[in-house]
């Protein structure tokens, strides 16, 4: 059974779009599809759905948590007692509000570093979503942490498999002041071996930068070029206290950055240099990074922060478009994460989302995309299709008031 979506705008034209399995058939006037399930599409715009390039979905548990505190003391003294007392139940359940919320807001995939995969994994296959799921890190340079942490990742790949095909597999080193040298030589060497990527934090902050000069003598993306870590599978989270050379060295070995704006703001870690990552040819993508970071899942706000930023910091409204900050929200996201979706077009993953063009945030109507960069919020999705299903209509999710509910419990239970 296929999905006939009629009538609807697409690149300033209205057509039909036809979607059979969980790609787009074709693309034109007049279609007909007397087996597929009728979708009226007019005075809507279909566009592609946006790809959350770095995030942790189950901090949605947290959100407005534990706010305004420079990073490490918020991870060390807030954020980290509490994970550990999280088991796979409710990593589940914050994960179905991640899901929720992400769906809400346009988002269909998302790139994931968390605890619990199996719990994240349940809450994305109910869901309908689609997310490449990180097997988590973190040793403190303890050996029999270390091995501990090999045994799991090397078991949760297994595990992975019994998954579908919306779900992939990624390993996930939490940063390199969490993670020792031999892991990450290991990590690296486990990801080449089954081809799956590695998803890390990497030059997030000062400290970060200063403790590694101190140890290694070398800058944190010096120092992973020496050990041989960087490769074209890295998807490499913040990267904002970078010299010219680090750049050089993102590009030279393909490495994937996610710029998470919001958060960096919030955390006040750093600007993120977008112009000079576009010079030197890095590939870009955004992301909202975690709910206790951020404190939403938004990209919407993401792509019009990202912009704004970009435009500030390098004192220039001319650099980062509204047309490229979509793209690092679609097409580039989707590419970091070899995902074969990010654009509206036959034979690409059906991913997309129906916007209601009467939504008073898109009148008069000029430039489609810049209007969703800069003015659109939530109230303009009406419809969100993940790999050919749709998982909202009208701006509804089905069972969405249980998840709301559910998670609602942990404001008492954390307090």
């Amino acid at each position: 059974m296929g999905l006939l979506i009629k009538n609807v705008e697409l690149d300033g034209k209205e057509t039909d779009v036809l979607i059979e399995g969980n790609r787009f058939k074709a693309i034109g006037a007049d279609l007909n599809a007397p087996e597929s399930d009728f979708l009226e599409g007019q005075g809507m715009a279909v566009v592609p759905t946006f790809v959350n390039g770095h995030t942790h979905a189950s901090m949605t548990l947290m959100r407005s948590y534990a706010d305004d505190l420079e990073l490490h003391d918020w991870l060390t003294n807030y954020i980290w007692p509490l994970e550990s007392k999280l088991g796979e139940e409710d990593i589940y359940h914050g994960a179905r509000l991640a899901c929720l919320e992400m769906i809400k807001s346009g988002t269909t995939c998302f790139n994931d570093m968390y605890w619990h995969f199996h719990g994240v994994a349940r809450a994305v296959e109910e869901m309908g979503l689609r997310a490449v799921l990180s097997s988590v890190f973190i040793d403190f340079s303890d050996e029999a942490k270390a091995a501990e942490q090999r045994e799991l990742t090397m078991r949760l790949f297994e595990e992975s498999k019994r998954y579908s095909d919306r779900i992939g597999f990624a390993l996930g080193p939490h940063a390199i002041y969490t993670v020792s040298e031999s892991s990450l030589r290991w990590i690296k060497s486990f990801a080449d071996e089954h081809g799956l990527l590695i998803h890390i934090h990497i030059s997030e902050t000062e400290k970060e930068v200063e403790d590694c000069v101190a140890l290694c003598g070398l800058r944190p993306v010096e120092w992973l070029q020496k050990i041989g870590f960087l490769g074209c599978n890295i998807v490499a989270a913040h990267a904002i206290h970078v010299t010219d050379k680090e750049i050089h060295l993102l590009a030279k070995n393909g490495v994937k950055v996610v710029h998470n704006p919001v958060s960096n703001m919030k955390l006040a870690s750093g600007s993120f240099s977008y112009a000079r990552m576009r010079e030197h040819g890095v590939e870009v993508s955004l992301g909202t990074d975690g709910c206790s970071s951020n404190n939403n899942l938004c990209m919407l706000e993401e792509m019009k922060m990202a912009a704004l930023h970009a435009k500030l910091v390098h004192n220039d409204p001319t650099v980062l478009s509204a047309r490229e900050a979509f793209n690092m929200a679609t097409l580039e996201g989707a590419k970091a994460l070899r995902l074969d979706c990010g654009e509206i077009a036959e034979g690409k993953l059906a991913d997309c989302m129906l916007v209601d063009l009467s939504n008073h945030r898109l009148a008069p109507g000029y430039q489609l995309i810049d209007d969703l960069v800069y003015s659109a919020d939530t109230s303009c999705i009406d419809t969100v299709i993940c790999d050919g299903r749709i998982l909202m209509q009208n701006g509804c999710v089905e069972g969405e008031e249980e998840i709301v509910a559910e998670a609602r419990r942990y404001a008492t239970t954390f307090q």
